[in-house]
């Protein structure tokens, strides 16, 4: 016999899914770099078999070198900063890059919050579109934690931005 659901668990798991049907995550074109949904903002695709387009694997990677430390793993926060996963999800698009590439500071007798800009920091702003990609995918349940079983492989246009980006 299966044991019952929590019931808090259950109000967040459909939560989660009806929030997830609100959001415009639907992949509809690829410019041979990143996948976009109708309003030409980046978005992952997954495949059915649960291969992860390789934008959104890059955002994995890097939110796992520049981000984790304050953020917590996978985009479920800590008790320094909150979870980015539902930060990408309320914010918009150029908010969220406008946050990431000036900072936030929100200091006060109730808030601390400094979060560093991170503009000048190529192994952050070339690879943001990947990070927001990762973080949408998380908020919306559609990876697990962890590292991606299953990934695409980087293409050759992927490459080359990639290395126009880093200056090389």
């Amino acid at each position: 016999m299966r044991a019952a659901m929590p019931i808090l668990a259950l109000a967040t798991l459909f939560t989660t899914a009806a929030f997830a049907q609100d959001q415009n995550v639907e992949p509809v074109n690829d410019d041979g770099v990143r996948w976009y949904n109708s309003d030409e903002i980046p978005t992952y695709k997954i495949e059915e078999d649960g291969t992860v387009d390789w934008p959104t694997f890059s955002g994995y990677r890097r939110y796992h070198a520049e981000c984790h430390v304050c953020h917590g793993p996978d985009g479920e926060g800590s008790t320094y900063a909150p979870a980015l996963k539902r930060s990408a999800m309320r914010m918009d698009y150029y908010d969220f890059y406008g946050a990431v590439a000036s900072g936030i500071q929100k200091v006060g007798a109730s808030d601390n919050q400094v979060m560093p800009a991170f503009g000048t920091n190529p192994n952050v702003m070339c690879y943001l579109d990947d990070i927001y990609t990762y973080l949408r995918a998380r908020g919306t349940d559609a990876i697990p934690r962890g590292r991606p079983a299953q990934r695409a492989d980087k293409s050759e246009d992927y490459t080359e931005a990639e290395t126009n980006c880093m200056g090389g």
